[in-house]
């Protein structure tokens, strides 16, 4: 090692410093230290939530888990635990999210509808494929005994793809976040961060794993949304032509790896047309409003739930919305009820009396609210 080498790497750590430690001892970037952080910037709830009973996060499993490492005589979050877990996530990994988004037709000009999900990185798979579900049709099988729902796009392969994209994502990349794109023909799924050296196409499709991120691999397979290191991306080639689909494309553009996944038949998006036997926007949303108001017994939980479908909002915009001069009582209840129920969560958790508080759906809510309980004409 030369003496300038040697020199840089006594010197006092920074986030450069610590880098490029890494790439001369070979650790992974998610496995770095973050030496301003402590175990309280981790929302361990959440994480022993996604953990339940198979497993207990004491500080040990957080320690073998790699959540947690030593560093210069205290215990610090690495920055894989942070992407995973940290609290305010966005303050240090500004890109660390998802942007979904459905266009009309096969280019990206139109867009439909879009939504920004900033969940825990495991939490996050689950919202994605709501997503793409929300604008893909829902058919039925009734060859066999059981009914068997038939959906318009390939669910298994788009889960494998978007777990990759998650795990193999270049987290150190600034500029522009995971990007999930629906056209009528195709689903395009991409990430910052090239091929790792010395692997090729061939070599992924055949197996060959590389791991850019080992602490979010391991967290990844403990909850057994990896089955096995190296098969996710051979599984998607292996159903795509099991499915009879045009074989996925996997591509380097720019600084990033896209994952084109053809359609066997196009999704499209018809505009609503002026007739008057037609649903119109407002009678879908009044049906919704009478189905929630049914469940939850609530005419006004009912309305939140409608109005944070469409985006996070506080109380005193769901309150202007209501119709209401103030924040009432009654609205206090409901969204106290919601909060409780899991069907909603605060944006800002650690500051529940934050002015800048809002609320959004969660999964639990999306599914509430989701075509699954309605019925079909």
């Amino acid at each position: 090692m030369t003496l300038t080498l040697q020199k840089l790497l006594q010197q006092p750590d920074t986030a450069e410093i610590l880098k490029f430690k890494a790439s001369v001892e070979g650790s992974a970037f998610d496995a770095l230290p973050m030496p301003e952080l402590s175990i309280n910037d981790l929302d361990l709830v959440a994480a022993q939530a996604l953990f339940g009973h198979d497993r207990r996060l004491d500080e040990q499993s957080l320690l073998t888990l790699r959540l947690l490492t030593d560093y210069q005589g205290r215990r610090v979050p690495t920055k894989g635990a942070v992407l995973l877990f940290g609290k305010q996530r966005s303050v240090h990994f500004a890109d660390a999210w998802i942007q979904c988004g459905r266009f009309m037709g096969t280019e990206k000009l139109d867009i439909f509808d879009h939504i920004d999900i900033h969940a825990p990185l495991p939490t996050a798979v689950d919202e994605i494929m709501l997503f793409l579900k929300k604008h893909a049709f829902r058919g039925a099988d009734l060859t066999e005994v059981r009914r068997k729902d038939v959906w318009s796009i390939p669910l298994g392969i788009l889960r494998e793809a978007v777990i990759n994209a998650l795990v193999h994502a270049d987290y150190s990349q600034r500029g522009a976040p995971i990007r999930i794109v629906f056209l009528d023909d195709r689903i395009e799924i991409d990430n910052p961060g090239l091929f790792l050296p010395g692997l090729t196409l061939e070599d992924i499709k055949q197996g060959t794993s590389k791991i850019r991120n080992t602490v979010i691999a391991r967290v990844f397979r403990e909850l057994h949304l990896i089955e096995q290191w190296g098969t996710g991306v051979r599984r998607i080639f292996t159903e795509a032509k099991a499915l009879g689909l045009p074989e996925p494309q996997l591509i380097e553009t720019g600084m990033r790896v896209r994952f084109i996944i053809p359609l066997l038949e196009p999704v499209r998006i018809h505009p609503p047309q002026k007739q008057s036997n037609e649903k119109t926007e407002a009678q879908v949303e009044q049906r919704l409003e009478s189905r929630l108001e049914s469940r939850l017994e609530s005419p006004l939980a009912a309305k939140v739930l409608v109005k944070l479908q469409e985006q996070e909002t506080g109380k005193s915009a769901l309150a202007q919305y209501l119709g209401h001069k103030t924040v009432s009582g009654e609205l206090h209840k409901q969204i106290k009820r919601l909060l409780e129920l899991q069907l909603i969560e605060m944006t800002l958790p650690d500051k529940p009396n934050s002015r800048l508080q809002k609320y959004r759906l969660t999964i639990k809510g999306l599914e509430l609210i989701s075509d699954k309980g309605l019925p079909h004409d």
